[in-house]
């Protein structure tokens, strides 16, 4: 695997959400010069004290293709990760044009701005977050590389879009990555998503501030895993000596169900039942049933590992938000 040095340049899209604020983390700490792209009024977390990397905003719509390419163009970066776009699988259904621009347009125009700068005599490595919805339902379980692409929400055909791009890309000489993420999870994630609304209504139940989780299908089953160690994989694959595509992923699917139980037995809830409430209103009109990854790839190549099971990335996100409702008033 290659190793950063002080010299050399990155560009990260969708910096300030959930994996580009743990991507710059890293990037920064190792000396790395940063350029973030984020939406008008997001703001990237600072970066840790001490931390040796210098940290370039730039704020740019990802629906301005003619923009994304000129900043890719302009920023001298040897390496591009792109995490922006529509991250919500139910928005995509309220907004299918937004997320086609956003999540797929969106990656020709970073591509085009790639190579202005190879043009320009900059090798530049190409990582692109991919999706396991860009499989839909599929037949196989667990999937893998060669799984085909099927996907059945206008987010999953917006991130297959975007994976052929960059493997178009890699067809043709340039070093494109497809990372393909599983969910993945963290305090950081927004309490839009399940698993956050999971863990902060858990976390309201215990300080007595609800008496239930109102939910939707509890039957729904994904992996779930650490999003740090994704963000190490992003990262492993992106300096590795040949590009490729790689699954990542943790192996084991939980339902919801599971997830609901597991968050309300942190607090000392055992008989969850009791307390989770379905409403169908929140089901998704197309939701595959089982995605699950096999990541033996990235672990072949990459020696990538989760590090983080489970109950404890559960109980990690129930504690934080069982702390900031301590910390805030009732």
């Amino acid at each position: 695997m290659a190793e950063p040095s002080a010299t050399r340049t990155a560009l990260v899209t969708g910096a300030a959400g959930q994996d580009g604020s743990y991507l710059l983390e890293r990037l920064l700490a190792d000396g790395w010069r940063v350029h973030a792209l984020v939406r008008q009024g997001d703001v990237p977390r600072p970066a840790a004290p001490g931390a040796p990397g210098e940290l370039v905003v730039s704020r740019v719509d990802l629906r301005d293709g003619p923009a994304l390419a000129r900043t890719v163009a302009a920023s001298g970066a040897e390496l591009v990760v792109n995490l922006g776009g529509v991250s919500s699988v139910a928005r995509s259904w309220q907004d299918p044009v937004e997320v086609a621009e956003a999540s797929g347009s969106a990656v020709a125009h970073l591509l085009a701005g790639v190579t202005e700068l190879e043009r320009g005599g900059v090798p530049v490595r190409v990582v692109q977050a991919s999706s396991a919805e860009v499989f839909g339902s599929p037949q196989q379980v667990p999937q893998d590389e060669a799984t085909p692409l099927a996907p059945t929400s206008p987010y999953g055909a917006a991130k297959a879009f975007a994976h052929h791009l960059v493997q178009a890309h890699r067809a043709r000489g340039g070093f494109g990555v497809n990372v393909v993420l599983y969910n993945h999870e963290s305090p950081r994630r927004p309490t839009s998503f399940v698993t956050r609304k999971i863990t902060a209504g858990a976390a309201a139940v215990a300080a007595g501030r609800a008496e239930h989780l109102v939910l939707g299908s509890l039957d729904v089953a994904r992996d779930w895993g650490w999003a740090p160690d994704y963000v190490d994989a992003l990262l492993r694959a992106g300096l590795h000596d040949e590009p490729g595509d790689y699954v990542v992923a943790t192996g084991t699917a939980h339902t919801v169900a599971e997830f609901a139980a597991a968050a309300l037995a942190r607090v000392g809830v055992q008989d969850w039942r009791a307390t989770v409430r379905t409403d169908p209103s929140l089901v998704r009109p197309v939701d595959a049933p089982v995605l699950v990854g096999d990541a033996s790839r990235a672990r072949r190549v990459l020696g990538w590992r989760p590090t983080v099971d489970f109950d404890e990335l559960v109980g990690r996100m129930v504690d934080h938000d069982v702390e900031l409702l301590r910390r805030s008033p009732a």
